[in-house]
């Protein structure tokens, strides 16, 4: 029974919970980089008895490793037949090693394991699961917020908009309570009594970027001008870089209240863990689709601004160039932004069309135009031709039968004299 090891997914990582040795062999089998789960934190919660006794105890003997999915692990799920259930949203199972071997882990028929019947304790270890995937989140979005350029930082901490100064203070409030978290192990009363004000904070920062953004993308849509759309999009170059470095920071602290409260509520009302996680995951990707849906509406009149410069860069190359190159710039920022949000995009970057390429199309056309026009002259001249031959050949008739007509008339008259 050494080599039994148990699977939880959440869609968006997996546990792998058994004998240390067995997890270890799991993990380099299938190639796969792990965190700690951090199994401990649920002693204390569990209830007082027998059963708690044999959760400790299951505890005790079992290590658990975190991964989280990608596009190359996610297929683990499928490739180890974990079965789905849609009242937790988690799939589980259990496998069983070969003899100790690195390779060769089968499905596991003969029921499963002591930690999956168990339901406060896979109610803890999903909790568990999703602090760690939305820690994982908030250190993407650290490094994405570090290769900003640091001016953008220095425009953000110069703000005198009371909104954007609100949220930098309720960042040293979430950071201190996320330190203490991490050197007691738990979020005590005290601490989760310094969170409440800051939820509404973050949000109406939120709502406030979210706006600018779309302002941004409405003036484009205003600017009939090459020239005044060239520099709407130039200006909003900056701006856009500082409204998304500010979403992404709102977003890092709403996931850092969300493991704040999940801590919270398995420490008070573990029964409820459950449902407050799947709730938190269905929070998230509603934010996550607002982001989206303002994002893309900003990047399809980048789109078009792109589009509407290519169409006159015969007549304005310069301009046309500069208003390709900035809003490729938006673009691609968005872009990066949203892939480190985990929000799914295949854009890609519009190409500036260049001035020559355009003159040898309008040359071509040209040039197919004039052919045109000279088969066309072609046809007309001949059919002129044939038709003056024609005239002249029914004049020339004419012509002839009147000078017959004349000598016919000049013969009657002599033989009448």
């Amino acid at each position: 029974m050494d080599d039994e090891i148990q699977l939880i997914s959440d869609g968006d990582g997996l546990a792998v919970i058994g004998d240390p040795a067995a997890v270890e062999r799991f993990l380099v089998s299938e190639g796969l980089p792990s965190k700690d789960l951090g199994l401990h934190r649920l002693g204390p919660v569990l209830s007082t008895g027998a059963a708690a006794a044999q959760a400790g105890s299951e505890i005790a003997a079992n290590s658990g490793r975190w991964v989280k999915l990608t596009k190359d692990s996610a297929h683990l799920v499928g490739k180890h037949g974990l079965r789905g259930s849609s009242k937790t949203g988690l799939s589980t199972g259990v496998l069983k090693g070969n003899h100790g071997q690195i390779k060769g882990f089968v499905e596991f028929v003969r029921g499963p394991g002591a930690l999956l019947t168990n339901p406060a304790m896979l109610a803890g270890a999903a909790g568990i699961m999703a602090q760690l995937a939305m820690q994982q989140a908030m250190d993407e979005i650290t490094d994405y917020l570090a290769t900003i350029d640091e001016k953008v930082d220095d425009v953000l901490r110069a703000q005198k908009d009371a909104v954007l100064a609100d949220m930098i203070g309720v960042d040293f409030v979430i950071d201190e309570a996320m330190t203490i978290r991490e050197h007691v192990g738990r979020v005590s009363e005290v601490t989760w009594s310094k969170m409440q004000a800051t939820t509404m904070t973050i949000a109406r920062t939120q709502a406030y970027v979210l706006r600018q953004l779309d302002a941004l993308a409405g003036k484009m849509e205003r600017e009939p001008k090459l020239g005044e759309l060239a520099k709407t999009v130039k200006d909003a170059e900056p701006k856009v870089q500082e409204w998304l470095a500010v979403l992404a920071r709102c977003f890092k602290l709403q996931d850092a209240i969300a493991v704040l409260e999940l801590d919270r509520v398995l420490d008070a009302s573990p029964d409820e863990l459950d449902r407050h996680r799947l709730a938190l995951k269905v929070a998230r990707n509603n934010r996550l689709a607002l982001i989206s849906q303002s994002t893309e509406r900003l990047m399809a009149r980048m789109d078009a601004a792109a589009g509407t410069a290519n169409a006159k860069v015969l007549l304005h190359p310069g301009t046309s160039r500069d208003v390709v190159r900035s809003s490729n710039q938006v673009t691609n920022a968005v872009v990066d932004f949203q892939g480190r949000l985990g929000i799914e995009n295949g854009r890609q970057s519009l190409e500036a069309r260049r001035w020559t390429d355009a003159a040898t199309e309008v040359r071509d056309k040209a040039l197919d135009a004039g052919a045109d026009g000279l088969d066309a002259a072609r046809r007309l001249g001949n059919e002129t031709l044939g038709r003056s031959m024609s005239a002249t050949g029914k004049l020339s008739g004419r012509i002839t039968d009147r000078a017959r007509r004349l000598r016919r008339g000049d013969e009657a008259a002599d033989e009448e004299d």
